[in-house]
């Protein structure tokens, strides 16, 4: 059966030998075959898909899906050919899985009986769930940690891709971490994402091996107008002023990595900045209304500022009250605003978490923060500063995870991602 006719969502039929289809994924034969995507039908609500390849890699400013798989991997091999074939493996996998196809030709059923499937089924009978795959390359790609050059590409790290600085309140776990590469799985059907998370690993493994993962639920922001905007574990509406996909002149100033803003092969792509907050639900939970609005800057029920409006009025942090300035100076929304941080704007693309409970027994669950960001010296690291030093809610909060990739630019028909970073 022709690969463009073999779907998840019929248990799947396929005649192509098992040998042939793992010596094509090793050799990257498959990953310039874009019939898969071509022949996909679009649909809504659960039967979306989004197209993988394109100016830009999916799920950045698609429409925040509600559920997430990202996975951080470490490089095993010391072979930059072994590296290559696993990204063009990768692309293969992703453009189909993302159109509803399984993750290799021959599909989870009808392979040899003998030999592993090239898909682990899991995803049988399930639509596509608007799955975005998003990659990205971290600063341990290109040196180790004694600086050494590990793939020839030591001359091509970007001056931006460092390892995050350690700021005020964090406690991070160094195995939950970092990593050389990310996948970012989203979709609105969690076992959609976690699907494409496990066979990414599967197709990978002896040349990568999971660092750490995380899952998450609930998106905590919004990437389009034509979505409401949701809210956090705290009961607040979250990410309000997000830069959104509509807005293209902002996202050229904020998220897209210009010509001329450091390597050539990042151009169009963007830098992906992962931090795990941990909330002290239990605390929070304690504490009155007002004292609650006011560590956030915002009312409860409406997302609306304390200097009045609607969700979407403009703050006035100069507003007076009988005690100060309705919204306090250090509310989240004031220590973050752009007016306090020289106009500078990022994408959100945060999920909610919980992961059962701690040792002391409270919940161990918080917010999965992502951004996308154009340079994280400068749209990331003084805003995070600034609110590490003066933000009245860090004192619910506890940073406990923390990495940065560069995201390239998508890929069009017969490039495998990060094509030009190896070119």
């Amino acid at each position: 059966m022709p690969e463009h006719n073999v779907s998840r969502r019929g248990l799947i039929g396929g005649t192509v030998g098992v040998a042939g289809v793992a010596a094509g994924f090793a050799g990257g034969a498959w990953y310039g075959d874009d019939r898969a995507e071509s022949d996909a039908t679009t649909a809504t609500g659960s039967a979306a898909t989004y197209p993988f390849r394109g100016e830009h890699q999916a799920g950045i400013v698609t429409p925040a899906q509600d559920r997430l798989h990202f996975a951080a991997f470490d490089v095993t091999t010391r072979s930059r050919a072994q590296l290559v074939s696993l990204l063009e493996a990768w692309t293969t996998a992703a453009a189909r899985m993302t159109q509803g196809l399984p993750a290799g030709p021959v599909g989870p059923t009808e392979g040899a009986p003998l030999v592993p499937p090239d898909d682990t089924g899991e995803a049988i009978g399930l639509p596509p769930g608007g799955l975005t795959l998003t990659f990205g390359f971290g600063p341990g790609i290109f040196r180790d940690e004694h600086g050494r050059d590990r793939f020839g590409l030591a001359d091509r790290q970007p001056e931006a891709l460092r390892d995050l600085p350690h700021f005020p309140g964090d406690q991070l776990d160094p195995a939950k971490s970092r990593g050389d590469l990310c996948v970012q799985a989203c979709s609105e059907d969690p076992q959609v994402a976690v699907h494409a998370i496990r066979n990414l690993a599967r197709i990978g493994f002896g040349t990568v091996a999971v660092r750490w993962s995380q899952l998450g639920f609930g998106r905590t922001s919004t990437t389009s107008t034509s979505q409401s905007t949701p809210r956090n574990l705290f009961g607040f509406k979250d990410g309000t002023l997000n830069v959104k996909a509509e807005q293209t002149a902002d996202l050229s100033t904020y998220v897209w990595v210009g010509p001329d803003d450091d390597q050539a092969w990042l151009t169009g792509g963007s830098y992906l900045v992962a931090r795990r907050i941990n909330m002290h639900i239990e605390t929070w939970d304690r504490q009155g209304l007002q004292p609650q609005e006011e560590v956030v800057g915002r009312t409860k029920g409406t997302g609306a500022p304390l200097s009045g409006g609607s969700e979407f009025t403009p703050l006035d942090l100069a507003m007076k009250g009988s005690n100060g300035p309705l919204i306090p100076l250090d509310s989240h929304v004031s220590v973050v605003s752009p007016e306090r941080n020289e106009g500078v704007r990022m994408l959100r693309r945060g999920y909610n978490f919980v992961d059962g409970s701690n040792p002391l027994g409270g919940l161990d669950a918080g917010l999965f923060f992502i951004a996308y960001v154009r340079d994280p010296r400068t749209h990331f690291i003084p805003l995070q500063t600034r609110m590490a030093s003066h933000d009245a809610m860090m004192e619910y909060l506890r940073f406990t995870s923390s990495a940065v990739f560069a995201v390239p630019a998508g890929t069009q028909p017969g490039e495998y991602v990060g094509q030009a970073l190896f070119a």
